[in-house]
């Protein structure tokens, strides 16, 4: 059986300074908020951001259970970041449950008076190609309008 690596990629072009945005998408409580009502993800109490524990490349922040609609268990990640440079982008490798692959990039650029930002995914899931790449696309399409509904979206 070949499986098969997937991309996506989502953009929005929103209303705020970008280091703002990134402040709040780096926080587990932003990171919940842009994903909800699809989706939440755990963490240890003492891990408020991926920030929050010292940057090194390829290991593990922290373990993590991902729960549907919020409370139903229905995966797990090690959220691991591979790349990081404050303020502008994260590239994140993490493994998990329901993926032989995981990456996913986060872009942030001003953009105007505003910001763009760019979420690009490559995965290799488990589970048919079929199931997955609709629930992503519609997990990350969730998370890119939740983020204009915060932070307004630039014309």
């Amino acid at each position: 059986m070949t499986r098969q690596r997937l991309h996506l990629r989502f953009e929005s072009r929103l209303n705020a300074a970008p280091q703002e945005i990134w402040d709040a998408a780096m926080t587990l409580r932003g990171i919940n908020a842009e994903a909800m009502p699809i989706f939440r993800m755990t963490h240890p109490a003492e891990i408020g951001a991926m920030t929050d524990a010292p940057f090194c490349p390829g290991k593990k922040i922290f373990h993590s259970r991902v729960l549907a609609l919020g409370f139903i268990p229905f995966d797990w990640t090690d959220l691991t970041l591979v790349e990081y440079v404050d303020g502008q982008y994260f590239l994140e490798q993490s493994p998990m449950g329901s993926m032989h692959y995981w990456q996913h990039r986060r872009t942030i650029r001003p953009d105007g008076n505003g910001a763009h930002l760019v979420d690009e995914l490559s995965f290799t899931p488990k589970m048919p190609a079929a199931i997955a790449r609709p629930f992503i696309a519609l997990a990350f399409w969730n998370r890119h309008r939740n983020l204009r509904r915060r932070w307004g979206q630039q014309m």
